[in-house]
């Protein structure tokens, strides 16, 4: 038994789940693992959060209760240790808006409805001020792993610090135009693999939510481009179209405005995940995430088509090379 079994077993004992079988679930990008633990037909989830590589458990359940306080589904929280990095919620069940589209494609133009009602409600508040501020630094220091990671790997050698400095005051340069005057919480991952159907509730309450520990006060455009622009699986255009006008109808939005922040916010994010996913393979040994990669930077084309990001589309166009098939065997081949 390992050290971090014992802790497992430790922590669960005073629980009525310390008897439970315990069955992981399939690893995702982030430090985090988890299990589905069974006892007598119900079920729980246990979060495995090491702390010397994650942030303390107490800010998931601080976002949790942000979230539930607004009549939301996050999973309620059975019991936790920060000083191990675990904690026991519930298990919402099968229901990936990834799997059940997979499965039956007829069913996706009501789960994301539903989720864009979701967010139109959940913008409807201001942020909790207790939440970090997704900012200029923020943004900057996402859109870097771009040019940490995977541009000397496409390249061969590593980015020349002036190409830096010029790359870090056009991505300034473009989110400075952000109306990010009225900040909300921004889960961050709101996509399809971290959103569950629930059709035992009602409404809003059918979705359920995910891997938002990450949360920030933010621009509201950000959690709806991490919904449409996925990088894990295709939204086809008239989906994008009509769920982003959904959104403008029922928040009642500035159009213009926000279509224009929301191609700033989907740049910036591709961007950053193309660097993250570079990051992953490189670093970690991940190379199923370089196969994602022509995906989100057909999403970063797509938001750099809009007039205001005319500079920075030059300079992509200038810097950054395509993820051709060439390029991203380099990606899978850099980690050996």
């Amino acid at each position: 038994m390992t050290q971090r079994d014992a802790q497992i077993r430790h922590f669960l004992a005073p629980t009525k789940w310390s008897a439970a079988t315990r069955d992981p679930l399939d690893a995702d990008a982030s430090n985090r693992s988890y299990e589905r633990l069974e006892l007598n037909g119900h079920h729980a989830i246990l979060m495995n959060a090491p702390p010397d590589r994650n942030e303390p458990v107490t800010i998931f359940a601080n976002v949790t209760e942000m979230l539930r306080n607004h009549d939301l589904s996050a999973p309620e929280i059975y019991a936790q240790s920060v000083d191990d990095g675990l904690m026991l919620i519930e298990d919402l069940g099968h229901g990936l808006f990834a799997n059940l589209c997979a499965d039956d494609p007829s069913c996706e133009m009501q789960l994301y409805k539903t989720a864009i009602d979701l967010l139109v409600k959940l913008h409807a508040h201001a942020a909790p001020s207790s939440l970090p501020p997704y900012d200029m630094a923020v943004y900057l220091r996402e859109t870097n792993l771009l040019t940490d990671w995977y541009l000397p790997a496409a390249t061969g050698a590593p980015a020349d610090p002036d190409t830096v400095t010029q790359y870090q005051s056009v991505v300034q340069s473009a989110c400075a135009q952000l109306d990010d005057q009225n900040p909300i919480l921004v889960m961050r991952d709101y996509h399809a693999e971290n959103l569950l159907w629930l059709p035992d509730r009602s409404g809003i309450a059918r979705v359920g939510l995910l891997d938002y520990q990450d949360a920030l006060a933010g621009h509201r455009a950000y959690d709806l481009v991490s919904l449409l622009e996925d990088a894990r699986r295709d939204t086809a255009p008239n989906l994008q179209k009509e769920m982003l006008e959904k959104y403008i109808g029922a928040s009642g939005v500035d159009r213009d405005i926000f279509l224009r922040d929301y191609c700033i916010l989907g740049a910036q994010r591709n961007l950053k995940i193309i660097g993250i996913f570079a990051r992953l393979s490189i670093r970690d040994g991940k190379d199923q995430y370089v196969d994602l990669i022509p995906r989100v930077w057909a999403h970063l084309m797509h938001d750099l088509a809009h007039p205001q990001l005319s500079v920075l589309r030059d300079w992509v166009a200038e810097n950054v090379p395509t993820p051709t098939d060439e390029i991203l065997e380099k990606l899978r081949g850099a980690h050996a």
